[in-house]
């Protein structure tokens, strides 16, 4: 007979099994920082780059805190790819880290292990985790907010507070984190224990905390005619009944999950509320409120692929969960899962080439050949004589500021409500000015009803000359009709 296995073997047998999956993690948020530094920035991320500037509590189209995060990152990495960056990749680690947690107080540690590949094997995450964007520290503090509820259910009421404050944090990251609440609430009201939560003042307590965190943009919005709400929320009431939006949406979602772990947080989904308790219960009751608002959405107009991220975290803790004590097809699922890490590794790779080795139809078109077109831009103002340079979209005005090659004042002289808050232009609209934008929104008419001379359109390149998205119009404009500076021309 042999002698019985001791605890410290077994727990020495479970970390030797866990250690490449924590390794390849590890491994992960290095690639991670390696392409934040080599990869051009977006415009929405140049645009951000712009807010990061002049920290505020609020602007035109979200709450401020991608803006801090960046502001914090370019002071300790620099204004480079890589500072405005840095706080987005490491929050990506740091989500890794609670849903690992949370998988391990799901089930095992090996569960929270593989909730943390499978979320990492999400196509979104794994190739878009770099980007400094809202939805990087919404997904941050919603996961927190789980993460800080579960703790208070099953340690101290005392974590409700931090629930709070995690909750409020997303608020201000991004406005969808409001369907927490009813999230929430859905999942206390599912159980009888969950109920007597709701009948004691912490959940509440939790609640007053959140909604102070957020006051601070509340207050913004209201000294500025409710920006950001009527923007953000002006979303929300219906449009005419679209219906082909809700397959887009669908399709979409279930390929960016990954389709593995889109079939299996479903089946997780099923086992949970078949089940009724613990984290898996909470992933599935803490999403239902935002999906269901993202479906409805999809009934009247499209829903921007990166919208659903914050409920990532939930999907991947339910796939892992449909994975314990599986076999079969359904194992296959979770063996298969990781092989996206793979490509959206090679993805990341081909976004930091400085070449293009497409023809046409680059989905990275966007991002290369800034530099040289902002200097060229720079060149062609100065041989027709203007002294500063203007743009009809926010992501062309963005780019250009980073780039930092324009000896010139950069303006975008439409949508001046993006620029609230901000230092004015010290563009000089008295003289002549070089309007640079997309060949397809330069519009002669709408620009002669704003400017007193309008000058014939050069074709610019960024790029591919057969992208339609790397042609440029530039044209020569003076005497303008409007305050460019305050309210602009008409979009």
């Amino acid at each position: 007979m042999s002698p019985p296995r001791s605890p410290s073997g077994e727990d020495g047998r479970r970390r030797s099994a866990a250690t490449p999956l924590i390794l390849l993690i590890g491994a992960l948020a290095l690639i991670r920082l390696l392409a934040a530094a080599f990869i051009p920035l977006t415009e929405d991320e140049a645009y951000y780059r712009l807010w990061a500037q002049h920290p505020g509590l609020g602007y035109y189209d979200h709450p401020p805190m991608i803006s801090w995060w960046i502001a914090a990152g370019m002071r300790l990495a620099g204004d480079s790819a890589l500072g405005v960056r840095l706080l987005p990749v490491l929050s990506s680690l740091m989500t890794t880290a609670l849903v690992i947690d949370l998988g391990r107080r799901m089930g095992a540690e090996r569960t929270g292990l593989t909730a943390a590949l499978l979320y990492n094997a999400t196509l979104t995450v794994g190739a878009g985790a770099i980007l400094a964007i809202p939805d990087a520290p919404a997904s941050l503090f919603w996961v927190a907010t789980l993460w800080a509820m579960v703790r208070a259910t099953e340690d101290h009421d005392r974590w409700w507070l931090m629930a709070g404050a995690a909750a409020g944090l997303a608020c201000l990251s991004k406005y969808s984190a409001l369907f927490l609440a009813p999230g929430v609430i859905a999942w206390l009201a599912l159980s009888v224990d969950g109920r007597r939560r709701l009948a004691s003042p912490w959940p509440w307590l939790a609640a007053l905390i959140a909604a102070a965190v957020f006051s601070v943009n509340v207050a913004w919005n209201a000294d500025h005619h409710w920006l950001t709400f009527a923007k953000q929320f002006g979303r929300v009431s219906p449009g005419r009944f679209t219906p082909r939006y809700l397959g887009e949406f669908i399709g979409a979602q279930f390929v960016l999950l990954n389709p593995a772990v889109a079939i299996l947080a479903g089946l997780g989904a099923a086992k949970a509320c078949k089940a009724r308790q613990g984290v898996p219960l909470m992933a599935v009751a803490t999403s239902i409120a935002f999906l269901a608002y993202l479906l409805l959405h999809s009934l009247h107009d499209r829903v921007q692929a990166h919208w659903p991220v914050p409920l990532y975290p939930a999907a991947a803790l339910l796939a892992a969960y449909a994975l314990e004590g599986a076999s079969g097809w359904r194992a296959g699922l979770g063996r298969w899962a990781p092989a996206a890490i793979g490509l959206t590794t090679i993805a990341l790779a081909y976004m930091a080439l400085p070449f293009s080795l497409l023809a046409k139809g680059d989905p990275a078109a966007q991002l290369r050949g800034w530099p040289q077109f902002a200097s060229g831009v720079d060149l062609l103002r100065a041989g027709q004589g203007a002294g500063w340079v203007g743009s009809l979209s926010y992501g062309v005005n963005a780019q250009l500021l980073a780039q930092r090659r324009i000896a010139a004042p950069v303006l975008q002289i439409s949508e001046r409500d993006r620029y609230l808050d901000m230092p004015d232009t010290a563009a000089d609209l008295a003289k002549p000015g070089l309007l640079v934008d997309l060949l397809r929104r330069v519009d002669r008419a709408k620009l002669e009803a704003c400017f007193a001379s309008v000058g014939p359109v050069q074709e610019i390149y960024r790029g591919s000359v057969q992208d339609p998205d790397s042609r440029y119009g530039a044209v020569l404009v003076s005497g303008p009709k409007l305050d460019l500076k305050k309210t602009g021309c008409p979009s």
